[in-house]
Parts: structure tokens; sequence; C-alpha cells
């Protein structure tokens, strides 16, 4: 589809100012940022000849950028992301039971996304101690190398096929022994770990990382029969009422903190659903109605500016006309404007159940990455 794409736009090379014709194609294969890597600037000699340079995600990005610009005078300086690290630094898992992941390569930068324990990472590129990655919602952010573990694609498979198991408690800790109170790390919801053993009721788990340490066998499961639980929209509800009071931050995206979306994905991926990461990435799946009065339980709702339609704010609805959501903190509010806890009305409504496995919605153990 890019390459047809791209010989169309190659037939009107001519009349097409290469700046404007690269922004033709970065509107068809990179619409958004936040998920692929278009960063190509033109420049036009008066001879005529073309200048890109700059970097782009895909070979295949490159291959309809030239294709278009065939039979035009051009110097191609655009460096292909894809596959430029060594085979052993293009794959990682965080090891770190929270990571946070900026937007930038450095620490000041704003925080976009987090990403928890056991999450398997595709390494774009690397610049000192900082790797771009992207997450398995195809989310494209910064994080510490120190973050990571790199892992080759054999050591993929073999982490793809061990035994694990995953945390199905809020927060928990992994301790030196059983019933001990010295901690190896911090855990939370969903953070994956490899079974190395057990003594009675306690499990012995490692890091990605290598650092072994042991947790009751009451706050994990196994991951591969975990990931085969069904739409469960009580399960949803449970996870987001355990996380009622706890606060908001930009970005966050786990059981510790979250933003508005993220406390959308922590709640279904405890049901072993892949969403994607921004509330406006969200609005787009699913099947969307606008009547709240036909949401049933665990549908998103969207809020944002009636007049533009531009999505800033998501909640999950509960029943009665309430719903759950993290602004300021996590708490239910109602959408009926006689309600004394009316707080907005939506823009639109989606429903995840049913919708499974279409654009944006991936259950866990379908997602290549993990199985």
């Amino acid at each position: 589809m890019a390459m047809m794409f791209a010989m169309a736009m190659g037939m009107m090379a001519q009349a097409v100012q290469p700046q404007e014709m690269i922004d033709r194609l970065k509107a068809q294969l990179a619409p958004d940022k936040r998920t692929a890597i278009w960063e190509v600037k033109s420049s036009t000699s008066d001879n005529g000849v073309i200048t890109l340079t700059g970097k782009v995600g895909t070979q295949g990005m490159l291959d309809a950028i030239n294709e278009a610009l065939k039979g035009r005078k051009v110097i191609n300086k655009l460096a292909v992301v894809e596959n430029s690290l060594p085979e052993g630094k293009r794959w990682a898992l965080v090891k770190l039971s929270i990571a946070t992941l900026r937007t930038a390569g450095k620490h000041s930068a704003e925080v976009a996304t987090q990403a928890i324990m056991g999450m398997p990472v595709k390494v774009l590129e690397r610049d000192d101690e900082w790797c771009r990655v992207q997450t398995p919602d195809d989310y494209i952010s910064y994080v510490p190398e120190s973050s990571l573990r790199f892992m080759t694609q054999e050591q993929m498979r073999q982490w793809r096929n061990a035994h694990r198991m995953i945390v199905t408690v809020y927060d928990s800790r992994l301790v030196t022994e059983p019933g001990g109170d010295e901690t190896v790390t911090d855990l939370v919801l969903s953070n994956i770990l490899e079974y190395k053993g057990q003594q009675g009721d306690w499990v012995c788990l490692s890091t990605p990382d290598g650092r072994e340490g042991y947790i009751h066998i009451s706050q994990v499961a196994e991951l591969g029969q975990w990931a085969q639980q069904d739409f469960d929209a009580a399960l949803i509800e449970k996870t987001a009422r355990r996380m009622m009071g706890s606060s908001y931050l930009w970005g966050g995206t786990s059981t510790k903190v979250t933003d508005c979306s993220g406390l959308v994905k922590v709640c279904y991926l405890a049901n072993g659903i892949v969403l994607q990461r921004d509330a406006s990435q969200q609005a787009l799946t699913g099947r969307k109605f606008n009547d709240w009065h036909e949401a049933q339980l665990g549908d998103l709702l969207f809020f944002g500016n009636s007049k533009t339609g531009r999505v800033t704010h998501v909640g999950i609805y509960l029943r009665d006309g309430k719903y759950i959501h993290c602004s300021g903190q996590v708490k239910v509010n109602g959408l009926d404007p006689t309600m004394a806890d009316y707080l907005y009305s939506p823009l639109s409504i989606s429903r995840i159940n049913g919708m499974i496995g279409t654009k944006g919605i991936t259950f866990l153990r379908n997602h290549k990455w993990y199985f």
C-alpha cells in the first residue's frame, strides 16, 4: 500500500514541491509521531537538486520516498532507524517494577508514559545513557538504559517460552527468603518475572536482570494460564476501584500513579488486554456510540472540546450513570447533569467488549512480543 501511494505521488512529482510531497507521504505513512518516526527535511538548490536529511523509522518509508521522487535529482541522506542497532541491542525487557519514559533523552524532559517489569520493548536508538524505545502499544519514547536488560532475538524467544509468572495484586515485594522482610525489589500489578522454584507457599522468581527472590503464591499467577482469561468487566471495575484516591501523574501508567488514559490501560491490562496509550488514541478504537444511557460496565467514555471534537480525557463507565476516572485523583463522578457529583459530558463512547482483535485492542496472549 505504501509503495502504491508513493508511485501515485511520483506521477505528480514534477508538479508538486518536494516538501509538500514529503508531507503528504508522512500523512499517509506516519500520521502519528507517537507511534512512528518520520523526521524528514528537504531543501532544493538553485539547479533543482533535492537534498533530504533526517531519519525515518523503517526501510519501507525510505523506499516510498525514493519512489515518490523518482526521476528527480536527489541527494538522500536519510537514516533508517529500523535495525540500525547491533542485533543484541534491538530488544529489551524492563527490569524495574516501574520505569519512567520521557519525550526526550534527558531527565528534565516531560514524562511520556511508564513501562513495567517484564514488559518487552523494541529498542530503536541508543544515545549515551538513553534509549528510544517502542512499547507493545506502539508508543515511542525515551528511557534510561539502566532501566533495561538488552536481549537478542534468541534470548527473546527463550523468554517467551519460559515459565513466567505475573503479579496479580495491586503491589507487593520480592523478598530474599520465604516469609522474610528484606526486599529484592518492589512489585506492582502485571509485573512479569521468571519462575525458578517453590518452597511451600512461596514462589522463587527472577527479575529480567537476574535478581532472585520470593513472593507468596497467592499474589501471582502462571502467565500462560492467566492470559487465557476472557473479557471481564467486573475485574476492570475491581481494579479501578482498588485505585480510588490515588494521585494523578501526567504519563503515569502503573498502580503507583496514573493519568486518565493510564488508569484505563492499567485496568484493562489486569484483564489481559493491551490498549493504546493516550485517550485520543483510545477514542479511535472499539465500537463507537454517543448516548451514555446505552453504556455498559467497562465502556470507555471520552471527554474534551465539544466544538473541535478534540479528546483530552477518558473514564470507565460503571453503572447508573456513574464513571470512574483519574482527574486530580482516581474518583467516581456522574454523567447526568442533575447528579450532585456531575462532571463532564462525553464526546463519544467506545465499547471494547466484542472488539478485541480490532485495531488498537489486543489480547496479551495474541501479542507476538509476549508469546
